[in-house]
C-alpha cells in the first residue's frame, strides 16, 4: 500500500506540475495545443513510470471508476484518493514557488464570466461529465484482461490530450478532482467556490463509465 501511495502521490504531482505548469509558465508560447500535449505527455510518462506499481490512476475519478467496475477495493480506492489529493497540492505548491504570478494563477479550473471562453455552468457540467466518462472508458478498456498492454499508456495520454484540445476554453479541463483541487485550494476565491463542480461532475462521469464495465456492457466477450 505504501508503494501505491507514493506512486500515486508522485504521479499526480507530476501531472499538475507539467500540465498546469505548461499553462502558467508557457501558455502564450505553446498555446492550447501545447498545454493539451503537456497533460497528455505527463500521463504517458507516468503510465510507464508508475503504472506497474499503482496502475497510474493519478485521478480520483479513475480510481472511482475502477472501484465501480469491480477492479479495486474501497480501501485501495481510499489510499489512492488521499495520495492523489496530497500530490496535487504539492504539485500546485511547487508551481506557485516557480511562477512569477505566485498563487494568483495556477491553472485553476472554472467557468462563466471572466474565465477563458466564458461558458455557462450547464456547458461546463455537461463537458466534464461526458469527457470523464469517455476518459475512464478508454482507461478501463485498455487496462482490461483483453486490453492493449504496452500501448495502454499511449492511448490514455492521447485521449487526455484530445480532451484538452476540445475543452480548455470550456473549463480549463478537469476530468480529475485532484487536478482541480490542488490549484483551487491555493488560489482560493472563485476557483475554490467553483471547485464543487470539478468534484461532482467527474465523479458522475466515472460512475457512468465504471457501470458500463460492471454491467458487462463494454466488457469484451470471453
Amino acid at each position: 500500500m505504501m508503494k501505491r501511495f507514493t506512486a500515486e502521490l508522485i504521479g499526480t504531482l507530476v501531472l499538475v506540475l507539467f500540465g498546469c505548469g505548461a499553462a502558467v509558465l508557457a501558455g502564450p508560447e505553446v498555446g492550447q495545443l501545447g498545454i493539451a500535449l503537456a497533460f497528455g505527455f505527463a500521463i504517458v510518462a507516468m503510465a510507464y513510470g508508475i503504472g506497474p506499481i499503482s496502475g497510474c490512476h493519478v485521478n480520483p475519478a479513475v480510481s472511482l471508476a475502477m472501484f465501480v467496475a469491480g477492479r479495486m477495493s474501497a480501501k485501495e480506492m481510499g489510499v489512492h484518493w488521499v495520495a492523489q489529493f496530497i500530490g496535487a497540492v504539492i504539485g500546485a505548491g511547487m508551481l506557485a514557488m516557480i511562477a512569477k504570478t505566485g498563487m494568483a494563477n495556477l491553472g485553476q479550473n472554472g467557468w462563466g464570466p471572466g474565465y477563458l471562453g466564458e461558458y455557462s455552468l450547464q456547458a461546463a457540467a455537461l463537458f466534464e461529465v461526458v469527457m470523464t466518462a469517455i476518459f475512464v472508458i478508454v482507461i478501463l478498456g485498455v487496462t482490461g484482461a483483453k486490453g492493449h498492454g504496452a500501448f495502454g499508456g499511449l492511448a490514455i495520454g492521447i485521449t487526455l490530450a484530445a480532451i484538452h484540445i476540445v475543452g480548455i476554453q470550456v473549463t480549463g479541463v478537469s476530468v480529475n478532482p485532484a487536478r482541480s483541487f490542488g490549484p483551487a485550494v491555493l488560489v482560493g476565491g472563485q476557483a475554490l467556490s467553483q471547485l464543487w463542480l470539478f468534484i461532482v461532475a467527474p465523479a458522475v462521469g466515472a460512475v457512468i463509465g465504471g457501470l458500463l464495465f460492471r454491467l458487462k456492457t463494454l466488457e469484451p466477450e470471453a
